[in-house]
């Protein structure tokens, strides 16, 4: 009998291949035509440590990771040893034949009479395909793919790895319950957070680049300057990441869209260069993939922490938005629309992603793009008079926005509070002015708020109110409470600034019980909600030890009334 989802977790040491494993296989399922889930958990060292790449593969949409494991796919013997209370009753556990399963289904394969120590991965991979019940065709090329071009010799000797993994498993016993057959449909892509986020940021319109390398965001940097040539976009690695928030606010000045990626830790050095854009109303989208801090903290873990620190970075009042994509699709578009509200509102957009979401792999239906333009194309500069002034006081908060040397006009900024025509002031009574006029702005980003979305039973006895990347594990969660019979309604929000407290406080109001599950110690957003509606959370569900929630996780936590 097959089944119609399996959990497979390849664990090992750094250097051992596992990613590459974890890739081609999980790139040959969605090929297939699965739906599939990625959780990638690193420890951070340069060299060493152990990891894990998991693989949830389903013939129908999933949205979370799973606990449990159906094959575990050992590279060294701690990858058995640390995993056997995840195994489900009939998992099977693939390791060398020099280790030791323990009581769980092992099957043995005598890797080094089948392959060079240097095609072991590849093995490997042929092995777990094998069992999956992938065409060898498939999982080769998806392999040979992403080896790129290597020497006709290498690419040979993968080629026999995988004709002997195929082989070996094939003729042996092994009791697996393989994949069942995916249900017919479109065309998927393999694409992770990170790599989404990028791409909806070159679709937004930026012209314009600037990042320091900062685990987990740096793979957002890398996408953009794949496509950067193509795309006419401008990209630079700054020395730190004051000089990269810095470089940023002049490149929008100069009328060009930008993004800057970073981390919490490096978001902290960008604080005051934040406030200079609040000031000189500028726009810029910065990209903050979230770690457990202080300080270093996790650095290779996920934790949605930074909330507050995105919320009331910058000395001074100034207006901000803050998204929060729940999903690899979301990353698309709320990157693209960041670019848009940036430029719409002259100021800061901040996206805030995890380590979670920013690794984690996904079958993604191809973007329409039948039609598509970028939203940002440039700036119509007719129109302004001879007595043209960069901040004039307007009623929605939003000045003429003239681009310096683009035409006659002279457009004067500070970071000093400035007049209407931008020159430095200590009138205090132009300073209220102008103070009230940025922030008349705040009233434009709540026009253009993203309303949260509600999926489930209307009147629900328990709502779980997710932001960011738990929303498709809240959305599994929701579906088990239903089969157990319970009213339940799951909430998401991908805005988490500002809040317009109409689309949701009377829905919270009626709802029995309101869980806010947070990948926080402090239930940070539910502290928000409460700050600005008055509404208090009758639960939290709380996790903050660097790894993901799973629905399980969150089902666990309530029947035990944490």
């Amino acid at each position: 009998m097959k089944k119609n989802q399996l959990s497979i977790l390849i664990g090992g040491e750094a250097g051992q291949g596992l990613v590459t494993i974890g890739q081609c296989l999980a790139k040959a399922l969605v090929r297939a035509g699965y739906h599939i889930v990625v959780r990638q958990d690193y420890m951070s060292r340069v060299r060493g440590g152990y990891n894990t790449f998991a693989i949830r593969a389903s013939v129908k949409k999933i949205t979370a990771p799973a606990r449990n494991i159906d094959l575990l796919v050992a590279l060294n013997q701690q990858a058995v040893d640390d995993h056997q209370n995840e195994l489900n009753p009939k998992a099977l556990v693939v390791a060398d034949q020099g280790l030791t399963c323990g009581t769980t289904g092992c099957f043995n394969v005598p890797f080094k009479e089948l392959a060079e120590k240097r095609y072991l991965n590849t093995l490997a991979l042929g092995v777990a395909a094998s069992l999956l019940g992938l065409k060898k065709e498939l999982v080769l090329d998806a392999l040979l793919q992403l080896l790129g071009k290597k020497s006709r010799d290498i690419m040979e000797k993968n080629r026999q790895a995988m004709d002997n993994a195929y082989g070996f498993t094939e003729e042996a016993t092994n009791g697996f319950e393989q994949l069942a057959e995916p249900l017919t449909g479109p065309e998927r892509l393999m694409l992770n957070g990170n790599e989404a986020l990028g791409l909806g940021a070159l679709a937004g319109g930026i012209k314009f680049l600037s990042f320091y390398p900062m685990t987990p965001s740096t793979s957002i940097a890398l996408t953009v300057i794949k496509h950067a040539d193509k795309m006419k976009v401008a990209y630079e690695q700054a020395e730190d990441e004051i000089a990269a928030i810095n470089m940023a606010v002049g490149a929008s000045y100069a009328g060009a869209p930008t993004l800057v990626t970073t981390s919490g830790g490096g978001f902290a050095l960008m604080v005051e260069g934040l406030s200079l854009a609040g000031m000189a109303e500028v726009p810029v989208v910065i990209a903050i993939a979230q770690r457990p801090g202080p300080a270093t903290g996790l650095p290779t873990r996920t934790e949605q922490a930074d909330l507050e620190f995105a919320l009331h970075a910058g000395h001074g009042e100034f207006p901000r938005a803050i998204l929060a994509p729940g999903s690899v699709k979301e990353c698309f578009d709320l990157a693209r629309s960041a670019v848009k509200l940036a430029e719409d509102t002259q100021g800061p957009v901040i996206i805030l992603t995890d380590q979670y979401l920013a690794d984690s792999l996904r079958a993604v239906e191809p973007f329409d793009l039948a039609g598509f333009t970028p939203l940002v194309t440039g700036k119509n500069q007719t129109g302004f008079g001879s007595d043209y002034q960069r901040y004039v006081i307007t009623q929605d908060g939003l000045s003429p926005r003239a681009i310096p040397g683009l035409g006659q006009w002279l457009v004067v900024t500070d970071s000093d509070e400035h007049t209407p025509d931008g020159h430095i002031t200590e009138d205090l009574s132009v300073r209220i002015e102008i103070n009230d006029k940025r922030l008349r702005k705040h009233a434009l980003l709540l026009e253009k708020v993203v309303p949260p979305k509600f999926e489930g039973d209307t009147g629900p006895e328990i709502l779980l109110v997710s932001w960011g990347s738990s929303k498709g594990i809240c959305q599994e969660a929701v579906q088990e409470l239903k089969q157990r019979g319970q009213r339940a309604q799951a909430c998401h929000f991908s805005q988490v600034w500002p809040l317009d407290q109409r689309h949701f406080l009377d829905a919270f109001k009626k709802a029995g019980q309101v869980v806010f599950v947070e990948g926080n110690a402090t239930g940070q957003f539910a502290k928000l909600v409460r700050r600005e509606t008055g509404f208090e959370a009758h639960r939290l569900v709380l996790r903050y030890d660097g790894l993901p929630f799973d629905a399980e996780y969150i089902l666990d936590s309530l029947g035990k009334g944490e």
